[in-house]
């Protein structure tokens, strides 16, 4: 996996792993700003003949990285990240109750955006 590069499109709300100039995974996600700031990853993608190489984890990591660069909370309303943060609880900080209510609201009232 080392020539796998993660880059951020905050813009699409995407955390992208890209290899040989080609996008093989993804971390869709939001940014919620109240009541506190926090990165929301809703879907975690990755290209199946890229599956098993660790590309959805990196992107996990990468995402809670970006978070505490930032000063934000991650909300993991993805099952994926949100069972990869269940296992490294000391890297992937669990989000306050308000947090979470206001992302899964905030994603259900937007159901066009995933």
């Amino acid at each position: 996996m080392s020539d796998i590069e993660i880059r951020d499109d905050r813009a699409a709300g995407r955390l992208e792993a890209v290899s040989g100039g080609e996008v093989v995974g993804r971390v869709e996600y939001f940014v919620l700003d109240s009541p506190g700031r926090a990165l929301v990853p809703v879907h975690t993608i990755v290209d199946p003949a890229h599956e098993g190489q660790g590309i959805a984890g990196s992107l996990a990591r990468e995402l809670y990285a970006v978070a505490r660069r930032e000063g934000a909370a991650v909300v993991p309303l993805c099952p994926y990240v949100a069972g990869w943060a269940a296992r490294r609880q000391d890297a992937a900080p669990a989000p306050g109750a308000a947090l979470t209510v206001a992302a899964e609201t905030w994603l259900a009232a937007h159901p066009e955006r995933f």
